[in-house]
């Protein structure tokens, strides 16, 4: 008599949903069902932390293996009431949020709507029936941050009639300055105890809480004559915020300088720091800067979040003949490879995500940067500090000397370093670093420029790229839009090449702060040196040159991967206007 068939598990069977949609392959499904024995983990936990599948295709999977329907949290209007329901460890514990309390009923959004702990525990807490939902961990954290933003940080204007009573006061300084005491000359005492009063603890936290919500990527502090400006980069794009006191800019900085271990004596000279913070359960670094003004010092928060980065190289959203190179070159035993760009195009989170992808026991890595931007476990990363002489040629020579297989280097700014990093990737080491350059072919001649041979170029240089970033379109608003011809044409490209092509724009909502954006990503033009461009290198031919045999060998140009964005409904047209050049 057979055996009665094996009942399938939970994750296996949405594995295997996942495959019929083809979102996963059987061998993938294969790998990860052996290391989930392996681990002794759970194969849905496992596919979020491999970053798998997208959580929005994994929670869509996961409603209909189980009949239900997912709950966006974005557009439900969750109380604090309601909230807090439940005590905030074991929301962050079981990656769960209560949204909705109806006749006795709790709806409860559930990363994981099986977890039958989670609803034992919510039920003994509560005392109500709880009927689950399904929503993505990211959905329920962003949620989370948003409700103790309001709940906690407080709003401007409440910080602003607080510190209502000490604007008053203002009126006598004038009579303080006449009798010869300057601004610039506080008592650090009475500045250091300012930063501890309530107004000032929740317009810090308001800040910085705000941008993690947000997404910002730098926050801008600037002090002007008589008021304060707020600016948040979101996606690429500054933003004005409602402006804090000026009464408060002074005591708003020095806690700032306090959160990241800077003096707040000294206001006349530039300081650079960092500081971390947790927000719904995710660790933040910030890396802060002080720059002092006429009106006073302005502050810039660079906001480092681990989040962004790509686990993988396949997840950059490159072309298949652009991966083909940028992996060949990742996967090379030797030799120096460099993303060039703008500062904030991403160069960085590209050159991690290829550090991730070569991050194992058997090798070595060890990073010189300035500053180290992502803290990665099993990755020696050394900071520069050049108030005490260590540059990025003095610790390079060190870490030559450190028995290093893999080494990056933050930015290759002068010749010194150059060398050095072009005598590392001769004797066997693989060297990744980035450029200030336009394009692929510019980084040659920018060596060259620097004084380094063009035998040493051709020979040490195996993939130079560039890269920038285009927003993408909202999804929440997105909908099909028609260009007028001249649209095409401000783009040198005939209309023809787009007949049949949908084209979309965001139509601007409350998710994307009617913008139409929401999120950006990389566009990446990679020139693999081959022995065609390494004669034209030794020829010292010009970089238009090396370009243009680099297109005739099949490199897409950054025009080119933008315009392939549009087509693939992910960017918009003005989008290439602004960020890529005509050819």
């Amino acid at each position: 008599m057979p055996a009665p068939p094996t009942s399938k598990t939970f994750g296996e069977r949405i594995a295997e949903a996942l495959v019929e949609d083809g979102l996963l392959t059987a061998e993938q499904v294969e790998e990860l069902v052996a290391q989930q024995k392996k681990e002794g983990t759970r194969l849905v936990k496992l596919l979020v932390e491999k970053n798998a599948v997208s959580e929005t295709d994994l929670v869509v999977c996961m409603g209909r293996v189980l009949n239900r329907q997912p709950v966006n949290l974005s557009r439900l209007n969750v109380s604090l009431e309601v909230a807090g329901l439940v005590p905030r460890e074991l929301v962050l514990n079981h990656k769960v949020l209560p949204v909705a309390r109806l006749e006795g009923k709790l709806f409860l959004a559930m990363a994981d709507p099986l977890n039958v702990l989670a609803l034992d525990d919510v039920k003994r807490i509560t005392r109500l029936e709880v009927v689950p939902m399904i929503a993505s961990e990211r959905a329920i954290l962003e949620r989370l941050s948003h409700l103790e933003t309001a709940s906690h940080a407080g709003s401007m204007e409440e910080i602003i009639q607080e510190s209502q009573k000490q604007a008053e006061l203002e009126a006598e300084a004038d009579t303080i300055q006449l009798a010869g005491v300057s601004a610039e000359e506080v008592s650090v005492d009475e500045l250091a105890a300012s930063t501890e009063e309530a107004p000032v603890i929740k317009l810090a936290n308001l800040i910085l809480v705000q941008a993690i919500k947000d997404r910002a990527s730098d926050v801008h502090v600037e002090p002007f004559e008589r008021t304060v400006r707020l600016r948040y980069r979101i996606d690429g794009a500054l933003v004005d915020y409602p402006p804090p006191p000026k009464n408060l800019h002074l005591s708003l900085l020095s806690r700032l300088k306090i959160m990241s271990n800077l003096d707040i004596a000294e206001r006349r000279l530039p300081q650079d720091g960092r500081m971390r913070m947790r927000v719904a359960g995710k660790e933040v670094d910030l890396r802060v800067s002080f720059l002092p003004t006429v009106h006073g010092e302005k502050c810039v928060l660079r906001v480092l979040d681990k989040s962004n980065l790509s686990a993988a190289l396949n997840l950059l959203g490159m072309d298949d003949e652009t991966f083909r190179r940028f992996k060949a070159a990742v996967d090379a035993p030797h030799g120096l490879m460099l993303v060039t760009g703008p500062t904030g195009s991403g160069k960085t989170t590209t050159l991690y995500s290829a550090l991730n992808e070569l991050n194992s026991p058997e090798y070595n890595i060890i990073t010189v940067e300035d500053p180290v931007e992502f803290q990665v476990p099993g990755i020696n990363q050394v900071p520069v500090r050049k108030d005490i002489g260590l540059t990025f040629a003095n610790a390079l020579r060190s870490i030559l000397r450190q028995d290093p297989d893999i080494v990056m280097i933050g930015e290759i700014r002068d010749r010194e370093t150059a060398e050095i990093a072009v005598e590392a990737a001769l004797t066997g080491h693989q060297v990744l670093s980035t450029m200030h350059c336009n394009d692929a072919a510019g980084a040659i001649a920018r060596l060259d420029e620097m004084g380094i041979a063009p035998f040493l170029i051709a020979s040490s240089v195996i993939l130079s790229c560039a890269q920038r970033l285009v927003r993408r379109i909202c999804p929440a608003c997105k909908e099909q839009q028609r260009y007028p011809e001249g649209m095409f044409q401000d783009l040198g490209i005939e209309p023809r090449q787009f007949a049949g092509v949908a084209l979309y724009k965001g139509r601007g909502c409350d998710r994307c702060r009617n913008t139409g954006y929401a999120g950006r990503a990389a566009i990446i033009e990679a020139m693999a040196i081959t022995d065609d461009i390494r004669k034209l290198i030794i020829e010292r031919r010009s970089a238009m040159d090396i370009g243009q045999t680099a297109m005739a060998q099949g490199m897409k140009i950054l025009r080119e991967v933008a315009l392939d964005k549009v087509r693939q409904g992910i960017t918009t047209l003005e989008q290439v206007l602004v960020v890529t050049q005509k050819t």
